[in-house]
């Protein structure tokens, strides 16, 4: 991964292979033609790294993609904002906004530049090992963007667009698969040609950590059959990366969360991050959660601030709560200063924690922060997947089957300082989810969503370290918010061809 952050550091003024005048357009277009690329061992790499290049976008693992979870009852909208207050409040007016409306395009352009790879790789005269490589590469960032489409997009009615390797140039465009399960039939059959193909990890060498991996393909084949309710695959695929997969909890909760850990054993999928080059490269979500403006040391954003609600879920005695939470009081690290934290704009009077360890150096700028405040990248990975995550997908499978979870939720909870538990329920699970993943792309929305939680958790307002209401009650409908709507530029560019999700 660092050559690929290396050389779309260098290249992003060009945006990759040529003059497209679109950053994501597909490739190979623009200067470079189908007759002179896609010869050799170096166009098949170049062409795989491209499809990394929308992942610097601050949309989408840095703010855009965040807001869908920050609908959830831990975090609330830092900043006044009409769009995004809209969105929170599943309100018709948000899908037209500009925070949201591009995750779709996004990532069918990963998907996009997936299938020229796995189209136009195996014909090339190259090194078998690295071949295999690459289109396992594609295949997992295929499975996974369609993943993430799925779960935000799709259900019974309608599923999403399904762009294959056979229609992957057809200027038409594509209906809406039947329903979400065309596309979790999909992404199982991507994930698993991933896995086939893909190293593990001490495999990999570090020069490409941040590189898909058979155990990180694993994982997500796991998290896909537990939101397609198949606990038995569920489990089955958590086992593999329980088993097989040389992973492991590290002993210290806070230590998951500083740039040195970012490969550590917990590691299994995250978004790579870097504070190099003129304005970094990668997720922006740390210096969006910081306290706007940053105290005058650095521009942070304000935005996805915890609630009280998430505060006092936290059991006496739960070490997570000081990693994740600031509270006003509360001792921190600044720009290498001890700090009291307060806030002057936080809705809530919290600010998420788990994200600052690059913050906390003297002179971190263009080392461990961004030297751009208006793209806060910083030289942590955020994590999209740990196994932390595995573990309690493989109880709640476990539990779905009227099994017993204790050995897993009680690994989770030991770390966190808590005693065991016996004959653990779905409540201990939901509780275990909340506060270990808090703040994190584990999406505790959708995870009410999915647990038909949603509607009655949200008809309780929200309130703040003072105890007063910050945010009101909201109506959820479970019979159309259990999806949002698809962006609507998306149904104008196809002519009506792709359709609105019902009640939108």
């Amino acid at each position: 991964m660092k050559k690929i952050l290396n050389n779309l550091l260098i290249l992003s003024a060009s945006l990759l292979l040529g003059s497209c005048s679109n950053k994501l357009d597909i490739l190979p277009e623009g200067a470079v033609s189908e007759s002179n690329f896609w010869r050799t061992s170096d166009d098949a790499v170049l062409g795989a790294n491209a499809m990394y290049q929308p992942f610097d976008g601050e949309e989408f693992y840095g703010r855009g993609y965040m807001w869908f979870i920050n609908a959830s009852d831990d975090m609330v909208t830092g900043r006044i904002n009409t769009n995004v207050d809209a969105i929170k409040n599943f309100s018709s007016t948000y899908y037209s906004s500009s925070y949201t409306v591009d995750q779709w395009n996004m990532r069918y352009s990963v998907i996009r530049r997936a299938n020229d790879v796995i189209s136009k790789i195996p014909a090339i005269s190259m090194d078998a090992t690295l071949k295999n490589r690459l289109m396992g590469e594609a295949y997992f960032l295929s499975g996974l963007m369609y993943f993430q489409l799925a779960y935000n997009y799709g259900d019974s009615r309608a599923g999403l667009p399904i762009i294959t390797r056979e229609n992957n140039n057809d200027p038409n465009p594509t209906p809406r698969a039947a329903n979400v399960d065309a596309n979790y039939t999909y992404i199982e059959s991507e994930l698993k040609k991933a896995a086939k193909l893909l190293p593990m990890l001490a495999q990999l060498g570090t020069a490409n950590y941040g590189r898909p991996h058979k155990v990180a393909a694993w994982g997500y084949l796991s998290k896909m059959y537990l939101y397609k309710k198949d606990y038995v695959n569920a489990e089955k695929y958590a086992d593999s990366v329980i088993n097989f997969g040389n992973r492991a909890l590290l002993d210290n909760y806070g230590d998951v969360f500083k740039a040195a850990n970012n490969y550590s054993s917990e590691y299994i999928w995250s978004a790579v991050s870097t504070a190099k080059g003129a304005a970094g490269w990668g997720s922006i979500l740390p210096g969006v959660m910081l306290e706007n403006k940053g105290w005058g040391k650095y521009n942070g954003w304000g935005y996805y601030q915890p609630t009280k609600e998430l505060y006092d879920a936290y059991e006496t005695g739960d070490t997570r709560r000081e990693v994740t939470i600031l509270k006003p009081g509360d001792k921190f690290m600044f720009f290498g200063v001890e700090n009291t934290y307060s806030s002057v704009n936080s809705l809530s009077g919290y600010q998420f924690r788990k994200y600052m360890e690059p913050f906390s150096y003297a002179s971190p700028v263009g080392s461990h922060i961004s030297s751009n405040g208006d793209h806060p990248t910083t030289d942590l990975n955020v994590p999209l997947l740990r196994y932390a995550e595995i573990l309690l997908i493989k109880a709640e499978a476990a539990l779905m089957q009227n099994k017993n979870a204790d050995k897993e939720i009680n690994l989770v909870r030991r770390r966190a300082g808590l005693e065991n538990i016996s004959n653990a329920t779905m409540a201990d699970l939901k509780k275990q989810r909340r506060c270990e993943l808090a703040g994190e792309w584990a999406d505790r929305h959708r995870d009410l969503v999915r647990w038909g939680d949603a509607q009655a958790v949200y008809a309780q307002p929200l309130h703040g370290f003072s105890g007063s209401v910050i945010w009101p009650s909201r109506t959820f409908n479970p019979a159309v918010h259990h999806v949002w709507a698809v962006p609507q530029k998306e149904i104008d560019r196809s002519n009506g061809i792709i359709t609105q999700n019902q009640g939108w």
